[in-house]
């Protein structure tokens, strides 16, 4: 089992940056998940934002690549998402999600990204608005 808190959410003006937050707790150590970041805006799909392994390999959705960045702390079991230059279209529900995966597993890390349904685990949620 996986729990996922997100947090870090909140209004910001266009251009300005955000830092969410997803901790984990688990029965299972967390480096033998992959984590990822995804969100949904009204009237649109999921969509995969970033994603990464234990040890280090990251994805990125194409609309974030260069502005956004994915980390985690293996040690606290904490997953971060930057996001900088942020735009009104990034606006939405963001949700952190994890998939048992090996600790350098770059498949599962690209999969997460761009089939936003396949992580296992997910959080709650926490809302994005970027004003214009």
């Amino acid at each position: 089992w996986v729990q996922l808190v997100e947090s870090g959410g909140g209004e910001v003006q266009a251009g300005g940056s955000i830092r969410l937050t997803c901790k984990s707790s688990s029965g299972d150590n967390y480096i033998n998940y992959c984590m990822g970041w995804y969100r949904e805006a009204p009237g649109k799909e999921r969509e995969g934002v970033a994603a990464l392994d234990s040890d280090g390999s990251t994805d990125y959705g194409t609309s974030v690549k260069g502005r956004f960045t994915v980390s985690r702390d293996n040690a606290k079991n904490i997953l971060y998402l930057q996001m900088n230059s942020l735009k009104p279209e990034d606006t939405g529900m963001y949700f952190c999600a994890a998939d048992k995966c090996n600790p350098s597993d770059y498949d599962v890390v690209h999969a997460m990204v761009v089939n936003p349904n396949v992580a296992t685990y997910w959080g709650q949620g926490t809302q994005v608005t970027v004003a214009s």
